[in-house]
């Protein structure tokens, strides 16, 4: 009897190799992909403290308050949305896993 492989199992543990700017990177895809919304959080986190640092330093102008106020709901957005993509990603592969 043969063992039949699945294409979707392979993938999800598939090695990633490169090389992204200054860091080398190592690992699979999900990684790969948790690492880009890192990256995506942490400059959105910058623009909020830059924004955050101006207010503070006495710009406390309407318009910087309210990008202050667009630029957090975005954070918000992004943050869920990350959370959104690697849960059910993860919840993929622990099906997927299961049934091997």
């Amino acid at each position: 009897m043969s063992q039949s492989i699945n294409p979707l199992s392979m993938l999800a543990s598939t090695p990633t190799a490169g090389k992204s700017g200054d860091k080398a990177q190592s690992g699979n895809w999900f990684e790969a992909m948790a690492e880009a919304w890192g990256e995506v959080l942490d400059q959105q986190a910058g623009k909020i403290e830059s924004l955050a640092g101006q207010i503070s330093g006495g710009d406390d102008q309407p318009a910087t308050v309210t990008q202050l106020t667009a630029e957090s709901l975005k954070m918000g957005f992004l943050s869920n949305s990350s959370h959104t993509a690697l849960s059910s990603v993860g919840s993929a592969l622990e099906t997927m896993a299961r049934k091997q």
